[in-house]
């Protein structure tokens, strides 16, 4: 229930508890109901404005919980961030203008083999079953009974219906809403046909590898089918609640997977594109107002990739400071360490002297060859104020949305034209180059068919 429909019911409740008590209903309010008389409040509107304020009042305190308690919580839609309204267009038809527009360039492989979130543990209850879309395929998402994450093909190989759209899990199967048929989780092999004598040995689903780790679920891709070559780190203080769950927010992202990651290496972005205040907006067109030129954020940025067994994660080291009408504020510096793990998640880690610390869970997801998914959820010691990580994740917020305007308007560029300075970036891309195999999918041709 919002807001606003719980302040409604709760001054009409209040109304109603005062009406049936008898005489005037207003006696019980004491010196309020003669301040109101005085302003020729009396009898029903008197009582409607009293109402009216117990709505507002508990709207107000609802809206400041949430402000300061609840985690925060901000998806976007494709169309949302990162394009320019003109000429009445809406949101929608903006984006859609861009991507037809938008030359490609020389891709990569469009789907590195590695780890890829699928979905938060908590958004996935046990029984219960969701459809994700994820690297070209719809997957079928269920939790088993015995509380385990299992991910398979979405389409059942009878006759093609969808088992996370209507699909029921009855112990670790789910069942296929057309036909019963029922396909066990861990291997996708068909255990049960109601009306069959016997079920074929080759009826099955795929079932995709799959780990639950740092309250997240994880799937495996590799183009060959290989199995796991890495596995995913355990942030122990988010696995023993030390660390517990401040929000979350969502983006979705019309380019390639990897120019997200290979910001990490371009260092010279974040002085020009990240020094301009927060309060200053994620919209490139203002960024540089002279309004907040007041506040600036400075930024000491180094990129490493990290040798063998961790040849497939790399490590950012950031020192972050906040400059007020050009004073170093010494008490808001922060450290950050960026460790990505394969091509698709970050451990964002913050160590504060007087904020604390914690971590963002910086995941990417291939939706379909262009369009990623990319989400940032926050872990943070549970003895910190709620308002302190939600306020870190609203900034982290603004300044990703102004790379989000960049990158659903570039053009991929396969051979740049580098200077000294740019050195990282191409050791970033050799870096990356692993996780590729010669069988990688590669974007061969697209048409745009499907709209925001």
């Amino acid at each position: 229930m919002s807001n606003a429909k719980a302040a409604a019911v709760i001054g009409l409740g209040v109304g109603a508890m005062l009406i049936t008590q008898g005489g005037d209903p207003l006696d019980s309010v004491g010196s309020w109901y003669l301040i109101w008389s005085e302003m020729g409040l009396r009898g029903a509107p008197a009582l409607a404005f009293f109402c009216f304020s117990v709505g507002v009042l508990f709207f107000a305190i609802g809206w400041l919980y949430r402000q300061l308690f609840s985690p925060f919580e901000l998806l976007r839609s494709p169309e949302d961030v990162g394009y320019v309204e003109e000429d009445g267009r809406t949101k929608a038809q903006a984006a859609n203008d861009a991507r037809r527009r938008r030359k490609i360039g020389e891709l990569p492989p469009v789907y590195p083999n590695g780890w890829y979130r699928v979905l938060d543990s908590h958004m996935l209850q046990r029984g219960e079953v969701k459809s994700v879309s994820i690297l070209g395929e719809q997957v079928a998402v269920f939790r088993g009974h015995d509380g385990k994450a299992y991910v398979v093909d979405a389409y059942c190989p009878h006759l093609g219906a969808n088992l996370a759209v209507g699909g029921r899990v009855f112990g670790n199967c789910i069942e296929c809403p057309f036909h019963g048929w029922q396909f066990q989780g861990d291997n996708g092999v068909c255990v049960k046909i109601p009306y069959a004598e016997k079920v074929p040995d080759f009826a099955s689903v795929r079932s995709w590898p799959t780990c639950e780790v740092n309250k997240q679920i994880l799937v495996w891709f590799h183009c060959d089918g290989e199995g796991p070559q890495w596995i995913v780190p355990e942030q122990p203080e988010i696995t023993n609640d030390e660390w517990v769950y401040r929000g979350r927010t969502e983006h979705f992202i019309n380019a390639h997977i990897q120019e997200i990651p290979e910001n990490a290496a371009d260092i010279a972005h974040l002085s020009h594109l990240h020094t301009p205040s927060m309060l200053s907006g994620a919209d490139l067109r203002y960024t540089n107002s002279k309004i907040w030129e007041f506040v600036q954020h400075d930024w000491k940025v180094d990129w490493k990739p990290e040798s063998e067994p961790n040849r497939h994660c790399s490590q950012m080291f950031v020192k972050h400071a906040l400059r007020v009408f050009g004073c170093h504020w010494p008490l808001l510096d922060v450290s950050v360490v960026a460790r990505q793990v394969g091509p698709g998640i970050v451990f964002l880690l913050f160590d504060q002297t007087f904020l604390g610390r914690g971590v963002i869970m910086h995941c990417v997801t291939p939706v379909e060859p262009l369009l990623q998914c990319v989400t940032h959820t926050i872990f943070y010691q549970s003895n910190i104020p709620p308002v302190v990580p939600k306020f870190i994740l609203k900034v982290e917020c603004i300044q990703f949305e102004r790379d989000v305007m960049i990158w659903n308007n570039k053009k991929y560029v396969s051979k740049p034209l580098l200077v000294k300075e740019d050195s990282a970036i191409q050791k970033h891309r050799r870096w990356f180059s692993q996780f590729y195999s010669e069988n990688s999918p590669r974007l061969q041709y697209q048409r745009d068919k499907l709209d925001f």
